[in-house]
């Protein structure tokens, strides 16, 4: 890609935030019945007063007359054929019919404002939402791999304003707006880009690109930007979780062979298969969690645990549930276990129900 190629990918990436899209016909149809209520609401009021009007014709005003007047009057300034003539039918018109001639005017040019604003409305909400973020998670990558793991997260307590989702697909990004999340247009490995996504500032970063040498990139760009930040990473090929790993990512999920696996684990046992899939998949009846020990856990063997205990973090390294350094349980340790997952008896039951 050259210089110019990178400066038109750059301009290309844009912010899309949530938002409830509606077509070019309904607001154009909005609008025209909002400046016909005007002129009936003007109509209305003028044949109440009519006995204040004059006619050139002479003829007294009737509704077809006022609805005349009102179009006219709202549309132009009048061609002077009905004129107020009393006191009460020219404060009528300053007080009424002038504030509805505005009004009129501003819905006929209330497509070019609005064309005018949005630009400054979006800034707007952008800058007031980079002020507002921390410690949120960039999703770069938004398709099959990319929706999973955003529904994992938000399964699992994570708020859609926390998440920020990155992909070039204009579609993708589309549909994460449509499920409440902040996203951006753009080429994940491009640090411009990322610095939209406010990457310093984020706690989390999951990558799921389409191809392993985009994820190896995109890797690479982030932990340049964050040196903090968690970085997980998703990868087709096992030969390369050493390039992901090299360039910055924490954790690698190797998914091609992660689902062989599944796949001979299922054949062999359809009912180990059975609990490892409730496991991987959100909201399914089990789940493995990482939680810190109770008070009245501290000082336990991990098998005295009630919850399955998996694995025991500590100081950063996780260690298996057998290893004999883990001895008993600390304070400052972390567990990984396996529970049920919230609310998965009544989804059960739903489903029993259905049944």
């Amino acid at each position: 890609m050259d210089v110019q190629d990178e400066d038109q990918a750059g301009r290309r990436s844009r912010f899309e935030f949530p938002h409830r899209a509606r077509g070019p016909l309904r607001i154009i149809l909005s609008r025209l019945t909002l400046a016909f209520g005007f002129i009936v609401l003007g109509t209305v009021v003028v044949f109440l007063g009519r006995s204040g009007y004059r006619d050139s014709t002479g003829h007294p005003l009737g509704l077809l007359t006022s609805f005349y007047y009102s179009a006219v009057t709202l549309t132009t300034i009048g061609y002077g054929d009905v004129v107020p003539a009393s006191d009460t039918a020219r404060i009528v018109n300053t007080l009424v019919i002038t504030p509805l001639r505005l009004g009129f005017l501003l819905v006929l040019v209330g497509t070019t404002i609005s064309a005018l604003t949005e630009r400054t409305r979006a800034e707007w909400r952008e800058q007031t939402w980079r002020n507002k973020v921390r410690q949120h998670t960039v999703m770069v990558g938004y398709g099959t791999k990319g929706r999973a793991a955003v529904a994992t997260l938000r399964t699992r307590g994570t708020l859609p304003r926390e998440i920020v989702v990155v992909d070039v697909s204009a579609a993708a990004v589309g549909e994460a707006n449509r499920h409440g999340l902040v996203g951006i247009v753009g080429d994940g490995t491009r640090s411009d880009v990322l610095e939209r996504a406010e990457l310093g500032k984020a706690g989390h970063v999951l990558i799921a690109t389409a191809s392993d040498d985009t994820a190896v990139l995109a890797a690479l760009t982030a932990r340049r930007m964050n040196a903090t930040a968690v970085i997980t990473a998703s990868v087709a090929r096992a030969e390369n979780v050493v390039l992901l790993r090299e360039g910055g990512a924490d954790n690698v999920i190797t998914s091609s062979e992660t689902a062989g696996h599944l796949l001979g684990v299922a054949s062999l046992s359809p009912a180990v298969g059975t609990v490892l899939e409730e496991l991987l998949s959100a909201g399914l009846g089990l789940e493995v969690a990482e939680r810190s020990p109770k008070p009245e856990e501290v000082g336990q063997a991990p098998r005295q645990i009630s919850e399955p205990v998996l694995a025991v973090v500590r100081d950063g390294r996780p260690l298996r549930y057998s290893d004999p350094r883990i001895g008993a349980v600390r304070a400052d340790d972390r567990l990984v276990i396996a529970r049920e997952a919230p609310g998965s008896h009544r989804r059960a039951a739903d489903q029993d129900g259905k049944n």
